[in-house]
C-alpha cells in the first residue's frame, strides 16, 4: 500500500513538473515572438533607407527565427514525454543563442551574456534515480549545454556541416570504443560525452538519421 501511494504521488509530481516545463517553454517562445516582431519593424523602418542590404539580411534571419519558434510552439501542444520536452527545450535554447547574435548585429551592440537557467529537467533525472549512465554519477549531457560545447567535443567549429559532424563522430567513436582499444574501457566516459554531443547537435538542427533538414548547415 505504501509503495502504491508513493507511485501515485510521484506520478502526480511528474505531471505537475511537465506542465511547469511546458508553461515555461511557451513563455520563452512568446517572448521571442514578441521581440522578433519588434525587430522586424525596426529593420524595415530604421535600416531600409540607409542600409538596405543589412535590412533585408536581418528581416530574413528574423523571419527564420519566427518560423522555428512557431514550429516549436505547435509541437509543445502535442508532446507527451519528458524526452520530447527536453529536446524542445534544447531547440529553444539554441534559437535563443542564435537570436542574441542576430539582435547584436541588428542594433550594433555587444552580444548580451545570457544567464544560465535552472534546468527544469533535473527533476525528472532525480526522480528516475539519478540519470542512469552505467552507475556513473556524472551525466555527460550535463557537460554539453550549448551548441559550442557540442561542437567542441567533436573537435569542430560551431556550425560545421552535417558531413563534417558525422565523420568526426564516427572517427572519434571508433577510437574510444573498447573493441578498438583491446578491451580497455577507460574511454567510456568520453565516449558517452561524445554521443551526448552528437545527439545534441542532431536535435538542435533537427537532423534525421540519414540527412539534414532544410535550414541546417550545408552538407
Amino acid at each position: 500500500m505504501i509503495l502504491v501511494t508513493y507511485d501515485i504521488v510521484a506520478s502526480s509530481q511528474n505531471k505537475r513538473a511537465q506542465a511547469k516545463a511546458r508553461r515555461e517553454m511557451k513563455r520563452r517562445v512568446a517572448e521571442i515572438q514578441a521581440r522578433v516582431t519588434k525587430d522586424i519593424d525596426y529593420a524595415f523602418e530604421a535600416l531600409l533607407q540607409e542600409q538596405p542590404d543589412l535590412s533585408l539580411k536581418m528581416e530574413g534571419a528574423l523571419e527564420e527565427v519566427l518560423r522555428m519558434v512557431e514550429t516549436i510552439d505547435g509541437e509543445l501542444e502535442e508532446v507527451s514525454s519528458v524526452a520530447e520536452l527536453e529536446r524542445l527545450d534544447r531547440r529553444i535554447e539554441f534559437i535563443e543563442e542564435q537570436f542574441e547574435d542576430i539582435e547584436a548585429e541588428l542594433y550594433s551592440r555587444p552580444r548580451r551574456r545570457r544567464k544560465r537557467r535552472p534546468n527544469l529537467f533535473d527533476f525528472f533525472r532525480q526522480a528516475a534515480g539519478g540519470g542512469g549512465w552505467g552507475g556513473d554519477s556524472s551525466d555527460p549531457q550535463g557537460e554539453v549545454r550549448t551548441a559550442a560545447d557540442a561542437f567542441a567535443v567533436l573537435g569542430l567549429d560551431e556550425g560545421s556541416s552535417y558531413t563534417a559532424v558525422t565523420k568526426a563522430f564516427r572517427r572519434k567513436a571508433k577510437e574510444l570504443h573498447p573493441d578498438s582499444r583491446d578491451g580497455d574501457r577507460s574511454g567510456e566516459a568520453q565516449l558517452r560525452k561524445l554521443i551526448a554531443a552528437y545527439q545534441y547537435i542532431k536535435t538542435i538542427y533537427n537532423w534525421g538519421e540519414d540527412k539534414p533538414a532544410s535550414g541546417s548547415p550545408n552538407v
